[in-house]
């Protein structure tokens, strides 16, 4: 999944976004608030962090612009205002939840899989083919037998039974698993598809993974 951080600390920033990659998350950063506003409305980004106090465009600001456009992303405040009032301000403005600096990124980390619905003990296997993927002990397994992926690999084949049935195209595979944005190289997605292909064909699982020609990638429930 793919998150936005819009926060001015480069501390702060170094911490989320090293502590979110281990967790297999894709991450993006904006250091001010314009620039995080034109992203979140521009790309597709499964929740945002974002601090209260930014140079160009507060938070207060960025939330209640986002909202008239996208009413389901989760946005998750980072700030030390923490007065009751404070919390009811950022909340009706649009936040879904509240954090207050400094934090734990343990309890972060918790905060955004109760938004995204995975929490991290009750994270849903993923299944097709024989495949069973379990997220929270990030492990992954066929007909019973385990498989051994690449942390890249791993979130490769979560993005695509994430999205079983739908049709995977490259821009989106490489935005939120890599990152990086569609002008980049693409065909480091064919590499790792080819990988995956070469260790689910390994493990006994064949054609898991269908190729539409001049699009991308599907996984379908045989």
């Amino acid at each position: 999944m793919r998150i936005l951080i819009i926060e001015d600390e480069p501390g702060i920033v170094g911490f989320l976004k090293e502590g979110l990659e281990e967790e297999y998350f894709a991450v993006d950063v904006a250091d001010n608030g314009r620039e995080g506003l034109a992203m979140a409305l521009s790309n597709d980004y499964d929740l945002l962090l974002v601090d209260w106090l930014l140079p160009g465009l507060s938070g207060i600001e960025i939330c209640r612009r986002f909202r008239k456009e996208d009413t389901e992303v989760p946005v998750i405040f980072l700030t030390a205002k923490d007065t009751v009032d404070d919390v009811i301000f950022g909340l009706e403005a649009g936040a879904s939840d509240y954090i207050k600096k400094p934090f734990a990124f343990e309890e972060l980390l918790a905060r955004i899989r109760v938004q995204l619905r995975t929490p991290l003990s009750k994270s849903a296997p993923l299944h097709a083919g024989g495949v069973e993927m379990d997220l929270a002990a990030h492990r992954i397994a066929y007909n019973g037998s385990e498989l051994f992926l690449t942390p890249k690999e791993f979130a490769l084949l979560e993005y695509l039974l994430r999205n079983k049935g739908c049709v995977c195209t490259r821009s989106r595979i490489i935005e939120h698993v890599w990152d990086i944005h569609f002008d980049a190289d693409t065909s480091v997605i064919d590499v790792y598809i080819n990988f995956l292909r070469k260790k689910l064909d390994k493990g006994g699982c064949t054609d898991l993974i269908e190729t539409v020609r001049g699009v991308g990638y599907v996984i379908r429930e045989k």
